[in-house]
């Protein structure tokens, strides 16, 4: 994928959304010119309308640009939809039967590879950076990586017959605030954060 075309097309997006607009869809706080965004344990913030992300001082690393991409596609969101509580799979997104396979090896097959053998371990490491455990499966947690996107993370332990298993949920609602694809890297980018965050 062309990351940097996807990224001038996602900046000229945020640049056609008011800032008004950003201060009352997105739910993050705005300080000044800037979007202070919490994100999967980072903290920056985002200037509108340049689109330059800038790092909080507690926080390592950069933001990827595919991460950048999908911070600007939600800023640029001005979907009403709210969380129903329903959970849906990755399958029940618009489109996302197609790609199911390649999610299941982006996203699912790594949580349970991470945390299959010890599902607890995932609840515990999620609850730091804000998750909330749920009663679904032998273990899960929901993490909002944005306000008003919750992704749901299940896990059923392994037997002598059968072995560890998963799955990836999202809100009913998921559909009306980004592309099917968005998810995909959304549920990729929080496994491995999560697994990053596991083993510190």
């Amino acid at each position: 994928m062309n990351y940097s075309a996807a990224h001038d097309i996602a900046l000229a997006k945020l640049r056609e959304t008011t800032f008004d607009d950003i201060a009352e869809y997105s739910g993050y706080p705005i300080d000044g010119n800037r979007i202070n965004i919490e994100f999967l344990g980072q903290k920056f913030s985002v200037d509108y309308p340049s689109g330059q992300f800038f790092k909080d001082t507690t926080s390592d690393g950069e933001i990827s640009l595919p991460l950048q991409i999908l911070i600007l596609h939600y800023l640029a969101n001005r979907s009403l939809a709210m969380q129903t509580g329903q959970f849906i799979t990755f399958k029940e997104l618009p489109g996302g039967s197609i790609y199911s396979q390649p999610f299941a090896n982006r996203a699912i097959n790594p949580l349970v590879k991470f945390f299959g053998h010890n599902p607890q371990s995932l609840v515990e490491t999620a609850c730091k950076i804000g998750g909330v455990p749920v009663s679904l499966g032998d273990a899960a947690v929901s993490v909002e990586v944005f306000p008003k996107v919750p992704i749901t993370l299940v896990l059923w332990e392994g037997d002598e017959e059968f072995p560890a298993s998963g799955n990836i949920l999202f809100d009913r609602s998921a559909g009306s605030i980004l592309p099917t694809e968005d998810y995909a890297v959304l549920a990729s980018a929080l496994v491995f954060a999560l697994r990053n965050l596991a083993t510190v």
